[in-house]
């Protein structure tokens, strides 16, 4: 797996993830707030199978 997606990218989705993780435990928007985990691992982990299926590279230095 390498790496597709860049810094501000990957930033987001870490912080959406977290945001909807968290609101899910809070009880406002409820379980389907647990997709979260979705974009906060692509985060984590720097790649997103999607992009590499659309050909899409946020990362300058890929």
């Amino acid at each position: 797996m390498k790496a597709n997606l860049g810094t501000i990218d990957r930033s987001l989705r870490i912080v959406v993830g977290l945001v909807l993780i968290g609101l899910s435990l809070s009880g406002v928007i409820g379980w389907w707030g647990w997709i979260g985990l979705v974009p906060l691992a692509t985060g984590i982990f720097r790649f997103c199978p999607l992009y590499r299926l659309l050909g899409i590279q946020t990362c300058n230095r890929c």
